[in-house]
């Protein structure tokens, strides 16, 4: 995703959230000397970033997919039971 703004432009999004949280992060806000705003952007910047490195990760593993590059369900059913063993077994490729 391209941001063709600069950094100093904004635009106020608007969200209705659970008074619990709300209170959570006024809570945050007080406890760090921060403002709720700087609060909200930095959960949503990661938040943000956490998704698109699952979207990535996922169409990564779709290309694998296609490519064939695939691990027998079997193998990793066994290997998984093996590590709880005293003789765990490689990871299979």
């Amino acid at each position: 995703m391209k941001n063709n703004s600069s950094p100093s432009e904004t635009k106020v999004l608007t969200a209705h959230v659970p008074l619990p949280l709300a209170e959570k992060v006024d809570q945050l806000a007080n406890r760090l000397e921060r403002s709720r705003g700087w609060i909200i952007k930095q959960a949503l910047a990661a938040w943000v970033a956490q998704e698109e490195e699952h979207d990535r990760l996922t169409r990564e593993a779709l290309a694998d997919v296609d490519a064939g590059r695939l691990v027998d369900h079997q193998a990793v059913q066994a290997w998984a039971k093996s590590l709880a063993t005293e003789q765990p077994l490689p990871l299979p490729r």
